[in-house]
């Protein structure tokens, strides 16, 4: 259960077994998220472009110098530039998107414009595919998507050999969508907001949205005859959310379940977890479901499912598998390829401590061993506290929250897949071990560990120095704002292991609100100019260094769980196919 607040969750296995029976009493929910893997950005993604393109235009400066829209310290310039203005909404506003939108583009054909751009490049992925492979088996026969694009369209076009089977009701035409459902002309698609995206809900006429009523009206209808999925969809439209919990208080509401895919570790957003909760005090079989993406949630369901044909689904896989296993180029005939910052984590723990207490969150945990003055490294899950430490250490943090169970967890590779805890757990280990070993500095952030040399005068960063030139200092005219050369870090999941991504970046000590402006910008021309000869050659220096040393151990204790690691020190490659 979700912490405090009841949440029901179950294990994307347990979901595959029960959608195998229900599959055809089930309806489906895509939001944005759903289409991520097809080339189209999503709602965020665009909301963070707007706001790079008022920056670039109104401040007069190059694209280029503002393109990583990853950064986090080129995002807190382009936010600060946003509320400087003073007229536009906060950020994560339900209005955000919008507001932002018609900032840039004043005139709605220039978004239409701009949205068909967007949707020109995308390429159907495997898990629309596989949506419209259940639909031709019958087993989905409504889809609602809060989505602009024609993926769904594209997928049962390419399944059907046609277009023909499937009908797609836009927002202007909630009689024909009340007709086909009413009438069971399945399969049928309806796009909760057409091209509402373009503009804002109290832009448009009364007729539009009136439109609009009338289709949510027909999704509260149509859940009290199935069940619903929901994925890819953060739950921040308030008039959709509206409308599932209204569905709540009417009697035999989600029939057949209502089911939220969810991905990550991180928890829903509030209303979402007060949607789940509120749906099983009614009775209804709710669940939180924790999954990689829409695709590999796809296809799990798919392998439980034996009715469906899957010959287009595995032609579709092999023509577009964009990986293969496969040793470093050689010779002529292996160039042209790309580096990639990739570099394969050989070995890693397979078991961690396991403590079941009484303990809260992960920021009580984490707590916990701060006020025990212990080297423990944790994680909080639903199975309990994982950790890596001596287990004298782990008792002392945990004994008084009433320990019921100290023993072992073994770590699940499944769980390695998405940003689960253990793998958290393993990001925190292996930057320990890092730092252990490498004589490095770490600076733990959200998305990325930052590392750095805490002596850059060693011996052991010449040839870094080389490369780079100096390799740390002060930014001018600001005198508490120090600089070292440095990386990124953080842990992903391909090819069926895990693997650490490393960045070369410039690391900052002594950064706050009125110098962050400054450190963007010197970053920013430091690394300017490295092309691919002197970034190819960073990385080949940092995986060289992090993976040399043999083992590489976290905390090297004598008694309890240790996490001992090892990386290769060949990165990724990456080539056209048949070249």
């Amino acid at each position: 259960m979700g912490k405090g607040n009841n949440v029901p969750t179950i294990e994307a296995d347990d979901f595959a077994r029960r959608f195998s029976l229900r599959a055809g009493n089930l309806m489906w929910l895509l939001g944005a998220g759903a289409s991520a893997s097809a080339g189209i950005p999503t709602a965020g993604d665009m909301v963070w472009e707007f706001k790079q393109q008022l920056f670039i235009s109104q401040r007069r400066v190059s694209h280029q110098s503002m393109a990583d829209l990853s950064n986090p310290t080129i995002r807190a310039q382009l936010q600060a530039y946003v509320d400087s203005s003073g007229s536009l909404p906060s950020p994560g506003s339900p209005d955000e998107y919008a507001a932002l939108f018609e900032a840039v583009y004043p005139a709605e054909s220039d978004r239409r414009a701009y949205l068909d751009a967007k949707m020109g490049g995308a390429k159907l992925s495997y898990g629309h595919l596989a949506l419209a492979s259940l639909m031709h088996a019958q087993l989905t026969r409504l889809v609602w998507t809060t989505n602009f694009d024609p993926l769904v369209a594209d997928a049962c076009a390419k399944v059907y050999d046609g277009t023909g089977p499937l009908t797609t009701v836009a927002l202007e035409a909630p009689d024909l969508a009340a007709q086909c459902i009413g009438g069971g002309r399945w399969p049928i698609e309806v796009k909760l907001h057409g091209d509402f995206r373009s503009r804002r809900l109290k832009n448009t006429g009364d007729e539009l949205r009136y439109q609009d009523q009338r289709l949510r009206q027909l999704l509260v209808d149509s859940c009290k005859r199935f069940g619903l999925v929901v994925v890819g969809y953060s739950g921040r439209d308030d008039s959709i959310m509206d409308a599932l919990e209204e569905v709540l208080e009417q009697n035999g509401a989600y029939p057949s379940g209502l089911f939220w895919l969810h991905r990550g570790e991180d928890p829903p957003l509030a209303r979402v977890e007060q949607l789940l909760a509120r749906a099983k005090q009614a009775g209804v079989e709710s669940a939180l479901i924790r999954v990689q993406n829409f695709d590999e949630a796809m296809r799990d369901l798919v392998r439980m499912v034996k009715s469906i044909d899957t010959t287009i689904l595995d032609t579709f896989a092999a023509e577009r598998r964009r990986w293969s296993s496969a040793p470093p180029p050689g010779g002529k005939r292996g160039w042209p390829v790309v580096r990639l910052n990739a570099i394969p984590v050989v070995q890693i723990p397979t078991v961690c401590r396991r403590v079941v207490c009484e303990i809260g969150g992960h920021a009580e945990a984490r707590e916990a061993v701060k006020q025990a003055g212990v080297d423990v490294l944790v994680a909080r899950t639903r199975a309990g506290v994982l950790a890596f430490g001596a287990d004298g250490d782990v008792r002392a943090a945990f004994g008084g929250y009433n320990i019921t169970d100290f023993d072992l967890h073994t770590i699940d590779n499944k769980r390695l897949r998405y940003d689960s805890g253990e793998r958290g757990l393993l990001r925190s280990a292996l930057t320990r071990a890092l730092e252990r070993h490498h004589r490095l500095d770490a600076t733990r952030r959200r998305s990325a560990d930052l590392l750095a040399p805490s002596d850059p005068r060693e011996s052991v960063w010449a040839p870094l120095k080389q490369l780079v030139g100096s390799l740390n200092g002060t930014v001018s005219g600001f005198p508490g704002l120090h600089w070292r050369e440095g990386i990124g870090t953080r842990l992903d999941w391909a090819d069926e292991r895990l693997w650490l991504l490393i960045e070369p970046r410039t690391v900052f000590d002594g950064i706050n609100d009125e110098n962050k402006a400054a450190a963007a910008d010197f970053a920013r021309e430091r690394t300017v100019k490295r092309y691919n000869k002197q970034l190819n050659d960073l990385i080949v220096f940092w995986a060289d260094l992090l993976s040399g040393g043999g083992d590489l151990r976290a905390l090297d204790i004598g008694g309890g769980v240790d996490a001992v690691f090892s990386l290769s020190n060949i990165t990724g490659f990456s080539r056209r196919a048949g070249v």
